[in-house]
């Protein structure tokens, strides 16, 4: 029996939305996302979400060795549940982005349930000063962006990631995307617990009212009963208030940098660990239980860190 009053912090390190100019305290070489892993994980996330970059530059990097030097350290300094993004970044091919859950076959892997514009170019209005040449672009470019993930796409990662016994954070950024969801659970390719991460405040997906936060919960209970697990990740300013919301109605919550660099209004997260921290306070506060790792496999139905390849 999935127990209600238990709720899994997911932490999601770097990721490849925010750019290196954005904020000092993003994790940018392996030394330096292995080390806000652990603290995150000491902090109270019991699975942590991973990109990695190239340590120089501070570009999304999906190969397969960008990981190896950071997961190595995490696996050996804590036990939460590793969690490999195939999101990448959104300019990157299908195969470029499943290729490191493929080689690696973690317990989790992200997957993107459906093709989305993806708006980033509205942080140009914030940040207006950048180290790298890159940076800039990649953020203007999304206007023109699509962010592909056909059911073709989709299908592939599933069959592909299945075969070694990963598990999948189901991203959903619209109500268009639990659909798509349903279409492969009932198409047999997904099997219970489902984990339902809900995306609230991306330009291109849903935003972060609270009507769209219920309107989201309303149609995954409908369409997975009793089958899921509900999580939910506020981008930008919208991470902590979506957090609270969630919970206090049974969800799972996911934070990190990746996701918001915020921890007040107008101040920076000097850490993923201090993001735990706050939500934990929270969570604590509103008469919950953090979830351990060994909690989190249990609940999430996971194969277990000495299952994994790395």
């Amino acid at each position: 029996m999935y127990p209600q009053n238990v709720v899994i912090i997911s932490c999601a390190i770097t990721g490849a939305i925010h750019t290196p100019s954005m904020s000092p305290y993003l994790p940018v070489t392996p030394e330096e996302i292995a080390e806000s892993s652990i603290a995150a994980a000491k902090a109270g996330a019991a699975i942590i979400h991973l990109h990695a970059r190239d340590p120089v530059t501070g570009k999304p990097d999906q190969r397969p060795e960008a990981f190896t030097p950071f997961l190595g350290r995490i696996k050996g300094e804590c036990d939460a549940v590793v969690n490999l993004t195939t999101g990448g970044s959104p300019y990157m091919s299908v195969q470029e982005r499943i290729r490191p859950a493929t080689v690696l076959q973690p317990e989790v892997a992200s997957m993107n349930m459906g093709s989305m514009g993806f708006g980033l170019f509205p942080m140009l209005d914030r940040f207006k000063e950048f180290k790298h040449d890159w940076e800039r672009s990649y953020l203007e470019g999304s206007k023109d962006l699509v962010f592909r993930n056909t059911y073709g796409d989709i299908e592939t990662s599933l069959r592909e990631l299945s075969a070694s016994g990963t598990r999948f954070e189901f991203e959903c950024y619209d109500t268009s995307h639990l659909y798509n969801l349903a279409h492969f659970i009932d198409r047999g390719l997904i099997k219970p617990p489902f984990f339902v991460q809900t995306v609230f405040g991306i330009l291109g997906g849903i935003g972060a009212h609270p009507d769209d936060v219920m309107h989201m919960k309303r149609t995954a209970d409908r369409l997975f009963g009793n089958d899921y697990r509900w999580s939910v990740l506020g981008a930008g300013r919208n991470q902590m208030k979506v957090a609270a919301m969630a919970a206090s109605m049974g969800g799972n919550v996911r934070v990190g940098l990746e996701d918001s660099l915020w921890i007040a209004p107008g101040k920076l997260a000097e850490s993923n660990a201090q993001q735990v921290r706050k939500v934990r306070e929270i969570l604590e506060g509103l008469g919950l239980q953090i979830a351990t790792p060994a909690q989190a496999r249990e609940i999430l139905s996971l194969k277990g860190a000495g299952n994994v390849g790395f």
